[in-house]
């Protein structure tokens, strides 16, 4: 199961203690107390698994470690290890206590959620022409401390949408070497997959219903992952006897949801054409064209329609490598 959304808390590391100290060498007896290592920071870092959550959400609290105290001759304390936490990219990172927000974007980029303390000064600091001996030190200041919500959204140049058992996973696998469950059941697809066809990246979005913007079905939970797809292929199966309003149907899950998806490119097939005679097909098509022109009937088992898909994501492809 995909986990897509959760909250932690994080603790940076406190400052250490600066340290008090003198020379004991003979004829010495300077100050030689340190600085006090500073608290290790917290950092996100973006990687390309989707199932980084899922790997994280049982650890409710990360706490980075402390700075070490000063020394006493002249060393300063070690500073404290930083934590790490690799999320997949297109998280969003709320943070609910002070009502921010940063995005990953990128595999590799890091982000720092929490900053360590810094570590105090040592008596050595404190010296003077006044004050050659002085006994004062500075405390480690605290490391920030946040709740920390993780929402992730995917970012996908295609997404495949659609209702229930439309072909969508069958399609992604013809595709790509994406691994998606297939079945004649609806809700084969309980979560969302993805497949790169060169440089596009494309997901299997689960089966939309009506009412899935009011959280019917699998609702919100995936409706939010359409957000961040650039253009979608809209995929209704042949075997329908309702074509035009299973379009209708998902496009207005999708204006209830969140209007400006239907502004996304949209790309309409009529799937599974190999189970309906050619002349029920021209029917569907001809009723959808009036709906959405960029329509067209495919079939894993047609080789003709599956390359001409291949032909308009090479074409995708180009225009996004300009």
């Amino acid at each position: 199961m995909l986990i897509d959304d959760i909250s932690i808390h994080i603790k940076a590391g406190k400052g250490g203690a600066g340290g008090v100290g003198f020379d004991k060498t003979k004829m010495g007896q300077g100050p030689t107390g340190s600085r006090g290592g500073n608290g290790g920071s917290i950092f996100f870092e973006g990687i390309s698994d989707l199932n980084a959550l899922s790997k994280i959400h049982s650890h409710q609290i990360f706490k980075a470690q402390n700075g070490e105290l000063g020394n006493a001759n002249l060393r300063d304390g070690a500073n404290g290890e930083d934590i790490i936490i690799k999320i997949p990219v297109g998280t969003i990172i709320h943070n609910l206590t002070n009502n921010t927000k940063q995005e990953i974007i990128s595999v590799g980029e890091k982000i720092m959620g929490a900053k360590g303390g810094f570590g105090g000064k040592g008596n050595f600091h404190f010296r003077s022409s006044r004050n050659t001996s002085p006994k004062q030190s500075q405390p480690g200041l605290p490391g920030e401390e946040f709740d920390i919500r993780l929402e992730l959204k995917l970012i996908a140049d295609i997404g495949l949408i659609g209702l229930p058992n439309v072909g969508k996973s069958s399609l992604i696998n013809e595709l790509t070497r994406s691994k998606s469950k297939v079945a004649n059941y609806s809700f084969t697809t309980l979560e969302p997959h993805l497949g790169a066809y060169y440089e596009l990246i494309i997901a299997d979005i689960p089966g939309l219903i009506k009412g899935a913007s009011s959280g019917k079905g699998l609702g919100i939970k995936f409706l939010k992952h359409i957000e961040r797809t650039k253009i979608l292929f809209h995929l209704i199966s042949a075997e329908s006897n309702t074509p035009v309003s299973d379009y209708k149907s998902i496009r207005q899950e999708l204006k209830t949801y969140n209007k400006e998806l239907l502004s996304k490119k949209e790309y309409l097939f009529l799937s599974k054409s190999d189970t309906e005679n050619p002349k029920n097909i021209a029917k569907k098509i001809a009723k959808l064209k009036k709906l959405n022109p960029n329509v067209s009937a495919i079939s894993i088992f047609d080789f003709d329609s599956i390359k001409s898909i291949k032909k308009l994501l090479s074409k995708l492809s180009n225009q996004k490598t300009k």
